[in-house]
């Protein structure tokens, strides 16, 4: 399974340093089920896509948390076997957690397929929408529409031996 694990370039570099992602648990967004019906597209494509979307903002939820981070969203896909994906099913139902899943052990970072990673041109639209979040999720439309505006940049595609280059 391909799984989405949301970061920023300073976990980017923990990750590099350590070798791994990690600790355990290790949040990370796949197509699941939910993600299936939420999507409504059979095109395996289009939903890993999704899924990659969805990391992208758990990527910024972890920049507005941490203001010294650069503001350029990090999404590091990897390939785990189908077990190691758990989904909470106490938030199964909950809107954000749609593609939502679990991994319990630590990630070899030899075992990514790719980095994805805001262009520079994005910092400036990435850090109005890290600091729109909070807002956003409130219920803020104009807030909303900020935190939108990142969605229109799309991730730039990495190889893993490119890490060095980017941290």
């Amino acid at each position: 399974m391909r799984v989405y694990v949301p970061l920023t370039l300073p976990g980017l570099a923990e990750a590099h340093k350590a070798g791994e992602l990690g600790p355990a648990p290790v949040d990370a967004y796949a197509v699941t089920p939910a993600l299936r019906e939420w999507y409504t597209s059979d095109d395996m494509e289009e939903l890993e896509y999704a899924a990659l979307g969805r990391a992208a903002l758990g990527s910024l939820r972890r920049l507005a948390a941490d203001p010294a981070a650069a503001r350029r969203r990090v999404v590091v896909a990897v390939d785990v076997p189908d077990a190691d994906a758990a989904v909470d099913p106490d938030r199964g139902l909950d809107r954000d957690a749609v593609g939502e899943v679990r991994l319990a052990r630590p990630v070899p970072l030899s075992k990514a397929a790719a980095v994805h990673v805001d262009a520079d041109d994005a910092e400036a639209d990435v850090s109005a929408a890290a600091a729109a979040l909070g807002a956003a999720d409130l219920g803020d439309d104009d807030a909303r529409f900020t935190v939108d505006g990142a969605e229109d940049h799309e991730l730039m595609w990495f190889g893993v031996q490119e890490i060095p280059n980017l941290i």
